[in-house]
């Protein structure tokens, strides 16, 4: 819960420079090029929730604030004064949209009004410089932030709408980002950005080895949770909050995963067929973690009756412990393993799997909705050296696949070179390989519309490419 009183120091709660302070620490951490998930673990329990919902709200406005800070300094102040004025700046330009008229009618301005926490304009400049004040990086920049921050209330007008000609501070993403959106979807680039720099719900996926969807439906109703189900049987929860507060979530009732990439297991499940040797259907999940799909895949084998051996691959140890803790709530089984899927000579036994799952590392471009601080974190330069590293792993798992059996290439990303562009030059490399129907680029959708409609709903989900690949018999 985001505080928006000044009196709320005095009711116990925690006073607004707190957070302020907080989340200014947080954004020095993105600059530096860490996660918001790494930044959060070293505030405070009870810091956490306000705060991380604030950073996401900043780092989702970043561009038009560094724009406006740009228009108040000629020389960026320290990393931690920059910071803090920066999250103020994101915070009253959103207070400035909702109350000013006279702004343009950018896509950002728009999307500002009523979309984030609201203050009285002079009770944050106060608690903004309340929080340079009480912090000895900043303190010495206390009087400086205070006129910055008086100077953007006086000439907010013209000042948001010089900002708003600059498509970095119009999109809130950067300008390479917005350059190859325009030429990978020419039709729907806006559409992209408008759907990113929106707050994507609570998702679950009933896991059908212990309840229902009419069960959750019912038992959440009866205490009030708001929930709506998507077309592919998710359900959505618009205002849910901590996660395993949840009825059934120790139970295993469910777990948290996006609509899109509940598609994968069923997808590739679909293109499967059961062996007649008597022998388990043998399946890879390369490159696992933290086990959504993995999981899956064995509740739908369970569903099924399929005997089936899934081999669950992550290069990273404490990343790999995660599969193993969701598999355990679940109440499934799955073989981890901590291996390197590019070197299989180190893990593979030499026996073909029925088939694999390579849902590969990616700029994660898809799912901004969910983690704001992807774009700012990510260069231009990782496309293509991510796109390398998704080709090295097509190639080299292909001669693991038996033959007539599929694999389902899949990303988190709407880039071309990750997605569309990837599975054509896989194809046209290996002949033995067969492009099945497949979903291709899923590109996100925005929420907002999406509420609007929620009687009639079609789908809620995030950004995914799937290519499913079937091997010619030899």
């Amino acid at each position: 819960m985001v505080h928006t009183q000044a009196s709320d120091s005095a009711k116990g709660q925690i006073p607004l420079w707190r957070q302020l302070q907080e989340v200014a620490i947080v954004l020095v951490a993105v600059y530096d090029g860490h996660t918001v998930t790494s930044a959060l673990l070293s505030v405070d329990k009870p810091l956490k929730p306000g705060v991380q919902a604030l950073a996401f709200y900043v780092l989702r406005h970043l561009g038009l604030a560094q724009a406006l800070r740009t228009q108040l300094a000629k020389r960026a102040p320290p990393p931690a004064a920059d910071a803090l004025l920066c999250v103020a700046l994101a915070l009253l330009a959103n207070s400035a949209v909702s109350s000013d008229t006279r702004i343009g009618a950018g896509s950002s301005a728009k999307s500002l009004a009523g979309s984030g926490p609201q203050y009285d304009e002079y009770t944050l400049v106060n608690q903004a410089v309340e929080a340079a004040k009480k912090q000895p990086e900043t303190a010495a920049q206390a009087s400086f932030l205070n006129a910055c921050l008086r100077r953007f209330i006086r000439e907010r007008g013209p000042m948001l709408a010089q900002a708003q000609r600059d498509p970095v501070a119009q999109w809130n993403h950067p300008r390479w980002w917005i350059k190859r959106l325009k030429n990978d979807h020419p039709q729907e680039w806006q559409n992209i950005l408008e759907a990113s720099n929106s707050r994507a719900p609570l998702v679950l996926r009933i896991n059908t080895t212990k309840t229902t969807n009419v069960t959750v439906r019912s038992s959440y109703s009866a205490t009030d949770i708001e929930v709506i189900e998507l077309q592919n049987g998710a359900l959505m929860l618009p205002k849910a909050g901590d996660v395993t507060q949840l009825p059934g979530y120790e139970a295993g009732w469910f777990s948290v995963q996006d609509s899109a990439a509940q598609m994968a297991a069923p997808m590739l499940l679909a293109a499967t067929v059961p062996r007649t040797d008597g022998q388990p259907l043998r399946i890879l999940d390369a490159c696992a973690a933290p086990g959504g799909k993995t999981a899956h895949l064995a509740e739908l084998c369970a569903a099924r009756g399929w005997r089936v051996e899934i081999t669950a691959l992550e290069i990273d140890a404490q990343r790999a412990e995660r599969i193993h803790e969701n598999l355990n709530r679940l109440g499934l089984t799955a073989d981890v393993t901590v291996a390197d899927a590019a070197q299989p000579q180190l893990w593979w036994d030499g026996q073909p799997f029925d088939a694999i799952l390579l849902d590969a590392p990616c700029t994660a471009s898809g799912i901004v909705r969910r983690h704001p601080d992807v774009r700012w974190l990510r260069r231009e330069t990782d496309v293509q050296q991510l796109a390398a590293t998704q080709q090295s792993l097509l190639d080299t798992l292909w001669p693991l696949l038996a033959g007539g059996a599929s694999m389902l290439y899949c990303t988190c990303s709407v880039f071309r070179a990750e997605g569309a562009n990837q599975a054509q030059a896989f194809v046209m490399r290996h002949t033995d390989a067969t492009l099945l129907p497949s979903p291709g680029h899923l590109l996100p959708t925005n929420q907002g519309k999406t509420h609007a409609v929620q009687h009639n709903l079609a789908s809620d989900h995030d950004g995914f490419y799937y290519a499913l690949l079937q091997k010619q018999v030899t």
